[in-house]
């Protein structure tokens, strides 16, 4: 199938030449893509269907996919700062964000360090402390080896498009070492947060329910929306029989409820 209003390329951001793709038009939604994982493997299937209504500029991070790596950690907070910059380097006024995992948390890190270039945020498989992963998880990931990535989809899509096929286990030991220094995000960070925000979560995902309920009430919901103050700004959502590497995929689910949320009319600013 042809793709239409198609565009991609690489941005300069702070030493790294980021690799992108726009598709389609209208206002722009950015896609920030799980972690070993590049804008096919997290996106192939919903990238399509959010760009028949909107303009959506897909990221390839630091050290994945067509970005190649550079002599600095890997960080949400660093890769935050580039998408930052890259919004801004392609004239993006304010753009709508939406990350899944590794990208759900670089994406929150965009909110709290660069809200200047938020309009609407959705959060995809998203914690904000490491109590919100089921236990003993994170432990098991941080035993794992390259070695036993080899084979799967993440991999060979590595393989097929990085401009350093042979850099894997570097990846590897870099995202490791990520999560080994990842820090809790205090709970005021995420109440000051003032972008209209949907959670989005599996039902079976690596995220525990009550955390993303947690995450819910510090972003004002969790009300009761029948009273004169009416619904919050912010969003949660389940998806029923869904595992974290599933979520991505439920586009059924995915694109009504997104679409939906992101074309609602912009809540009237209170003030401060």
């Amino acid at each position: 199938m042809a793709r239409t209003n198609f565009k991609d390329g690489y941005v300069s951001v702070n030493g790294l030449n980021m690799y992108y793709e726009i598709h389609g038009r209208g206002q722009p939604l950015v896609l920030l893509h799980g972690a070993f994982s590049a804008i096919g493997t997290s996106f192939g299937e919903l990238l399509p269907r959010l760009s028949e209504t909107r303009q959506v500029i897909a990221f390839e991070l630091q050290a994945h996919g067509h970005t190649a790596d550079i002599d600095r950690p890997l960080s949400l907070e660093g890769m935050a700062d580039d998408t930052a910059t890259a919004i801004k380097q392609l004239r993006m006024e304010r753009a709508d964000i939406f990350g899944y995992s590794m990208g759900a948390g670089v994406a929150l890190q965009v909110a709290i360090r660069h809200p200047d270039v938020i309009r609407k945020l959705v959060l995809a498989s998203i914690t904000y402390t490491m109590s919100g992963i089921h236990p003993g998880l994170m432990e098991g990931l941080g035993n794992m080896t390259p070695e036993m990535m080899h084979g799967s989809p993440w991999h060979e899509e590595y393989l097929k498009i990085a401009p350093h096929p042979e850099d894997f286990a570097r990846l590897f030991a870099k995202k490791t070492q990520m999560d080994r220094q990842l820090q809790d995000v205090p709970a005021e960070s995420i109440r000051a947060i003032k972008a209209p925000t949907l959670l989005i979560i599996g039902d079976s995902d690596l995220v525990r329910p009550e955390h993303a309920v947690e995450m819910f009430r510090l972003l004002g919901g969790g009300v009761f929306g029948d009273t004169p103050a009416g619904l919050p700004n912010s969003q949660l959502a389940i998806l029923p029989g869904t595992s974290h590497t599933m979520l991505a995929s439920r586009t059924e689910l995915l694109v009504p409820m997104i679409t939906s949320f992101l074309d609602a009319p912009m809540p009237e600013s209170k003030g401060d």
